[in-house]
């Protein structure tokens, strides 16, 4: 050993250890220190681990080597050999070669004899936390040395203890600062999709992959008394997807009924067994379950089943469930109000499909309303329909085809899978994936096999249309995705086969009505105009001839005219993007605006303290990393880095929000809105309209032109409009563009001829009625006098005879 007095000794390590501040250095330093005091050997510095929980056996943890000795394992059973000793003696222990075998230090990877052997308990407030094993090949270490090594642990242990403290600390920080930064990404994740299937998925998966459990179920509420598992991942053998729990069934039904969150920790526990009766494998032992609750509703519960290092749950795993509840509960919320709003548009579309099918009485252009309209709805890649005539099959019309030949090669598979359905008399619904077909028939099968292999269709949906006085027909849709009717698909069908039934049932009708009474008046005028007198039938030829010269050569100009709307060339609502309280109006009704310009506030007193607050520590985590780079605390800065980061991204969030609480007008224009000075102190809900802004500069007047007339109209035309509040005043202006779909308007169908008329002095407002007339060019007077019947006798002639 190497003389040097203790005392200086320990002033060395201490004043070594104040510079460092976590435990591996420090320890480094003690092990260095006490390995200077032997030549030819080496110092380790363990930490006892008491081992969680208390009945996994205690181990020596290798925590600082120095020197000419090594460790075999890193880690030692706490009853091995010397150390063995120490930990049931708590007393310092010096050995001699001569006193030890080689199974007594077997933990040591020793190629040369062992001269001496120091073991020095690391005691802090009574506790055994640790020890310093010394090594000697060399030279004897005798009690002085001893001594000195008893000094050096005493001065080092609560060195050693509090830099464990720190560490302890920072890695619990930075834990919580990855929690922070997962919720924060899980947050993002969640908002990043508005399809509920997506969401659904999205939730379990990520709740499964940040809490690392076996697996996760995701139950919505169906009813108040009644809640149903809508997706799952990972394996839970006593629950799949819909499966449902009332009230008294389970304690995912106790969290829905109570809104409480549960932990289970105990696999014997009653609801455990009552889930698993059968006492499957891979069954829960431990469970978490939360309540998702958006704007104080209830939406559902998630549950967590098994950790996977099958450790129970404990109160921080339900703590962090709970926290990523809510963000799931808003998005499951948000995606809800948009499945809500689809059904909406939907109905909407069906509302407008049913009109046009029940609108007419024309056989051809119901059949091809059915095949044609509904794609707006349902999507799929071709429609059908076949009538029933006399008891005869006829395939009468295929979306996207004007003329059919039922023998054509893409027309004949579908003609046969057509007639086949009819005379089948039920629904028939097929689909493929891969090889599978699911039908439950095997005729069925094999019949669909061939066809999706001509046809290159992988889903088919077919339905008889009968009503009560038999069968009119089949309708057949098909698509390239074999799931492309969901349930709420299934139900726009069920109406719309109904009504299709109807409306092709009486076009039928309609069509085989005979009409030889018109015959009759064409007769009794020819009896009486051959009884007149010569000169009077002469007379009558001469005017008709006229007339006919001067309706036929005669050339006049043709317009057509309808109902007139003026418009706006442009509107546009003005809404809040948050829920919030108005607190400042800056306009009035008539009010000129600009785009961007700020109409009103909202209270913002919230968003204010929350952007300040964020502000606020963004600064003291840069002050902080700032100071401890200034110190080279290269880890205590990475930390403050990541809060910086974190609270930067707050700041950017919370100004966009404060942004937000600024009503702010979409385009230039005048406030049309009457008294929204009076909207002061009013909460707005999201979707709210605040104000509406007109732009006037140019009129819009929306002359409705009946379906008959529509052909005539041309993008250019000039045309008249007359005002109901300027009764001696016409406006002229041009057609700017003629609507190309048709809608419903009393009893007829119209297209508009949108008019751009100029409106520099603003005496053309929105709302004003009238009458329009469009130019449709110079014909025949004839023409012009006798159009609209001519077509009428037309239209009926076709009709009967096909001409």
């Amino acid at each position: 050993m190497r003389p040097s007095g203790h005392v200086e000794v320990s002033a060395r390590l201490l004043s070594a250890m104040l510079r460092e501040r976590e435990f591996g250095p420090r320890a480094t330093l003690l092990a260095q220190q006490a390995s200077e005091l032997v030549a030819g050997g080496g110092a380790i510095v363990y930490m006892l681990d008491l081992g969680h929980p208390p009945d996994i056996p205690r181990t020596w943890v290798a925590k600082a080597i120095v020197g000419e000795i090594s460790l075999d394992e890193p880690i030692v059973p706490a009853d091995s050999g010397t150390l063995g000793t120490l930990a049931q003696e708590q007393q310092p222990l010096l050995f001699s070669g001569n006193e030890l075998t080689r199974e007594d230090y077997a933990h040591l990877h020793a190629r040369r004899t062992l001269v001496s052997l120091a073991c020095v308990p690391i005691i802090v407030n009574e506790l055994l936390v640790g020890a310093l094993e010394v090594v000697s090949f060399e030279d004897t270490i005798d009690s002085s040395d001893l001594q000195i090594l008893i000094d050096l642990v005493e001065n080092a242990g609560p060195g050693l203890i509090s830099g464990k403290i720190y560490e302890d600390e920072r890695n619990s920080l930075l834990e919580s600062v990855s929690r922070l930064t997962q919720l924060y990404d899980l947050e993002k994740v969640f908002s990043s999709t508005l399809e509920m299937d997506e969401i659904q998925s999205l939730i379990t998966s990520k709740i499964r992959e940040v809490l690392d459990v076996q697996a996760v179920n995701l139950w919505l509420v169906k009813d108040e008394q009644e809640i149903l598992l809508v997706n799952q991942s990972g394996d839970d053998p006593t629950a799949f997807v819909g499966t449902a729990q009332r009230t008294g069934e389970g304690y995912v039904a106790q969290v829905s009924d109570s809104g409480e969150r549960v932990l289970i920790a105990d696999e014997e526990d009653e609801r455990f067994l009552k889930r698993n009766p059968l006492a499957l494998e891979d069954g829960p032992f431990s469970a978490i379950a939360c309540p998702l609750v958006a704007h104080e509703k209830l939406v559902g519960v998630v549950e967590c089943i098994n950790p996977m290092d099958d450790e129970p749950f404990d109160d921080d795993d339900l703590f962090l469930l709970n926290s990523i509840s809510e963000s799931a509960a808003i998005a499951l919320n948000n995606a809800g109000l948009l499945q809500a709003e689809r059904k909406v548009e939907i109905l909407e579309m069906l509302v407008t499909v049913s009109q046009e099918i029940t609108s007419t009485l024309n056989l051809e252009r119901v059949l091809q309303t059915i095949v044609n309209a509904p794609q707006a709805v349902i999507p799929y890649d071709r429609a059908a329909v076949a009538l029933e005539q006399g008891g005869k099959y006829k395939l009468s019309a295929v979306t996207g085809v004007t003329q059919i030949d039922p023998d054509a090669p893409d027309i004949a598979p579908l003609n046969d899978i057509l007639r086949w359905v009819m005379f089948s008399e039920e629904v028939v619904h097929v689909r493929q994936h891969g090889d599978e077909i699911d039908a439950p028939r095997e005729e069925t099968r094999a019949k669909f096999k061939s066809y999706f292999e001509a046809s290159g269709m992988q889903g088919f949906y077919g339905v008889p249309l009968t009503d009560d006085t038999g069968r009119v027909g089949v309708l057949g849709l098909e698509s390239h995705d074999p799931d492309f009717l969901l349930p709420a698909h299934l139900e726009i069908l069920q109406v719309l086969v109904g009504q299709a039934t109807v409306a092709l049932r009486n076009a039928q009708m309609y069509k085989e009505v005979p009409f030889i009474s018109l015959l009759e008046p064409v007769l009794q005028k020819k009896r009486r105009f051959m009884a007149m007198e010569k000169w009077r039938r002469t007379l009558t030829i001469a005017g008709v001839v006229a007339v006919a010269i001067f309706l036929a050569g005669f050339p006049l100009p043709l317009r057509v005219d309808g109902d007139a709307v003026a418009a706006p060339v442009r509107s546009a609502r003005i809404q809040p993007e948050q829920e919030g309280v108005v607190s400042k109006v800056y306009v009035r009704e008539g009010d000129h605006v600009t785009h961007g310009q700020v109409v009103a506030d909202l209270a913002d007193w919230e968003e204010r303290a929350a952007l300040a607050k964020a502000q606020a520590r963004y600064q003291t985590a840069l002050l902080q990393m700032n100071r401890s780079l200034a110190t080279n605390d290269t880890s205590e800065a990475g930390v403050q880095r990541i809060q910086a980061d974190f609270w930067k991204s707050e700041v950017a969030r919370d100004q966009e929000l404060l942004d937000t609480t600024r009503l702010r007008s979409p385009i230039d224009g005048v406030v049309a809105t009457p008294n929204v000075e009076n909207m002061v102190g009013r909460r707005l809900q999201y979707g709210d309209s605040f104000a509406e802004v007109l732009d006037a500069s140019r009129a819009i007047v929306d002359v409705a032109i009946d379906d008959s007339d529509a052909g005539l109209l041309r993008t250019g035309s000039r045309a008249w409009v007359k005002l109901n509040s300027y009764p001696t005043r016409t406006f002229t202006g041009n057609v700017m563009v003629v609507s190309p779909r048709g809608t419903v308007q009393g009893d007829s169908r119209v297209f508009f001829a949108r008019v751009a008329i100029p409106n520099s002095n603003g005496v053309i407002r929105a709302g004003m009625e009238g009458r329009g007339k469009v130019r449709a060019g110079w014909y025949p007077a004839g023409y012009v006098f006798f159009r609209k019947p001519l077509l009428w006798i037309y239209s009926r002639a076709w009709s009967w005879f096909g001409l």
